[in-house]
């Protein structure tokens, strides 16, 4: 058994070394996380960039990747604490954007401004307990190659959006996006496809 499975099947022993890593009731690391263990386990690739004024809330026992050539502006925060946030090489994470794991996106995806891509959902149906206190729910995102995010868009837990996909400004995603399409709306839908017979795009 692994040190990782021994610390998730010691609830003791998981409450105190979640607490050395996070001060309680908290998503930022402590600062040793940040400065001595957090630089030896995540990547980042030749040339990448994470501006000064971005919230990395990352911890070392769920991954953080980000590709060579890749950038996360100013104001955004990123949070690996309930799944691993992935993103490929030369692509941009505009300014503003909020992404909380588990995420993976893909090379040379543009994500506008202000944009929110959550893999996590809290368990509401117990009305016998506050939601804070039910369990938490994950579902990866996928977001392909060549993708455009555009600015005050929403993408849900479990979606994938397509290769080479636009999704446009303040759309709400719920549901998957076909690669080549574009998506408007809330919920999003998809209003044009690519035609690879007619090299062009096409309404549906």
């Amino acid at each position: 058994m692994s040190l990782k499975d021994k610390i998730k099947n010691n609830p003791k022993l998981k409450k105190l070394v979640h607490w050395m890593l996070i001060p309680s009731g908290e998503a930022r690391p402590r600062l040793w996380v940040k400065w001595f263990v957090n630089p030896f386990i995540h990547k980042r690739g030749k040339g990448s960039k994470v501006r000064s004024r971005t919230r990395m809330d990352v911890l070392p026992f769920n991954q953080f990747q980000l590709g060579a050539g890749s950038t996360i502006e100013d104001f955004c925060t990123v949070n690996n604490g309930v799944g691993d946030v992935s993103i490929g090489e030369n692509s941009l994470i505009g300014m503003g954007n909020v992404i909380i794991g588990p995420v993976r996106i893909g090379n040379n995806v543009i994500f506008a401004q202000n944009i929110v891509a959550s893999g996590l959902n809290h368990e509401y149906r117990d009305v016998n307990q506050p939601i804070h206190a039910q369990k938490i729910l994950v579902a990866p995102i996928v977001v392909e190659d060549d993708c455009w995010i555009a600015a005050n868009s929403v993408i849900t837990s479990g979606v994938t959006i397509g290769k080479h996909s636009v999704v446009a400004a303040g759309a709400v995603v719920t549901k998957d996006i076909p690669p080549y399409s574009v998506a408007v709306g809330n919920p999003a839908r998809v209003i044009k496809r690519y035609d690879f017979e007619l090299n062009d795009w096409v309404r549906v």
